[in-house]
């Protein structure tokens, strides 16, 4: 096995948003030397690695040029340019997850269709190459409302992502290739996050239970253990496997779920990285989910993925009202609380809605967790100055 503990070896991550930034403290923990490479010259990885370069994550020659400093290339976003992580994998260095996983995963519509065909549960839907052909869809009957449209391409935290309920809803679609998607009534969201290894060792994380804020469509709490049966927890687990499997994944993947109104779990979508619904992890399990990142690409042994203690995550998002350098007020009064942790991400700039930092509530009893997350909640304000 190589040595990659105070070595040369080098482990590159395109992208330094906070996803990178909380896996550098698992690299730092573990003296493994890093790269990153990020467009923003204030990403929040910077502080933390190595070596940092500012450049496109899409652009062929930047990726291309960056990665062949490396050993091992992993990713925090999913927005990367998937011909050029192939031709590294093409000379030699490892990319995980691969190339191929990727391609399958960037674009929604590619997504779906693959879940139709390797038979796994998920909403009904339709793909469509642009708006207008949406319209006419509803217009000859061949699509009804209410639906979910999203973006096929560049969604993510409640961005490229609506419920259309009346004709009036139509101005929030986008004009590029979309799905549309029935809209399931559930009893809960759930994720599952799956840790795999190149030698094939695969690990589940249990199951998390995802409360939406109302109108943003951003999570506003994540609570592990789930609060449901341990037959839906177990049948949701493994789905979250043969979902893994199937898209013969390395690294995290996090698959993000719906529990219908008769207890059938379908899937809604995944991401193939470390994952908002597993921020729990870094006070509540054995092995968080950033260390386990790190494993599964380096192909060392699985951690442990069971908590050691219930535990809620709120996300700390960029107040409506606000925009500028960001403030954060009442820090000092959650900091009172005990098994509560703040996580801020270091983004100077806030505004409405931007995720900039979580908070972990610990707890034995889970209902005394929720209520001390509620709290958080309200005392803690990201404002700008």
């Amino acid at each position: 096995m190589q040595n990659y503990f105070s070595s040369d070896f080098k482990l590159g991550i395109l992208g330094g948003g906070q996803l990178g930034k909380m896996m550098l403290y698992e690299t730092r923990k573990f003296d493994i030397h890093t790269h990153v490479l990020d467009p923003s010259p204030e990403a929040p990885c910077r502080i933390s690695c190595n070596y940092f370069e500012q450049g496109e994550l899409m652009d062929y020659d930047t990726v291309i040029n960056f990665g062949r400093k490396v050993d091992v290339l992993t990713f925090e976003i999913e927005g990367v340019n998937t011909d050029a992580l192939r031709q590294l994998e093409k000379e030699g260095i490892k990319t995980w997850p691969s190339a191929d996983t990727l391609d399958k995963i960037q674009n929604k519509a590619t997504q779906k269709r693959f879940y139709r065909a390797k038979d796994i549960p998920t909403a009904a839907f339709g793909v469509f190459n642009n708006k207008e052909e949406l319209l006419l869809a509803i217009e000859k009957d061949a699509l009804n409302l209410p639906f979910v449209w999203k973006s096929a391409t560049g969604g993510y935290d409640g961005k490229g992502v609506a419920v259309i309920k009346t004709k009036d809803d139509l101005d929030q679609i986008g004009k590029g290739e979309c799905i549309a998607e029935n809209l399931v009534p559930f009893k809960n969201e759930l994720a599952v996050i799956v840790a795999r290894s190149p030698s094939g060792e695969i690990k589940t994380y249990p199951v998390v239970e995802m409360e939406f804020h109302p109108t943003a469509n951003q999570v506003e709490y994540v609570i592990c253990p789930a609060r449901i049966e341990e037959k839906v927890a177990e049948k949701a687990r493994l789905l979250a496997k043969k979902v893994s499997e199937a898209f013969n994944h390395v690294g995290l993947l996090a698959v993000e779920m719906f529990r219908t109104e008769d207890d059938e779990i379908l899937v809604n979508e995944v991401a193939p990285r470390p994952h908002n619904s597993g921020h729990y992890s870094i006070e509540a399990s054995f092995t968080n989910q950033f260390e386990q990142q790190v494993r599964a690409i380096l192909d060392l042994p699985l951690g442990n993925t069971e908590s050691k203690v219930g535990g809620i995550m709120v996300n700390l998002v960029g107040d409506k009202d606000h925009e500028g350098e960001v403030i954060y007020e009442n820090i000092e009064k959650i900091l009172h609380m005990d098994g509560v942790t703040p996580h801020i991400y270091g983004k100077k700039i806030t505004r409405p809605f931007r995720k900039m930092g979580h908070v972990t509530i610990v707890h034995k009893d889970l209902a005394e967790a929720r209520k001390i997350a509620e709290e958080v909640k309200n005392s803690i304000k990201v404002i700008s100055k």
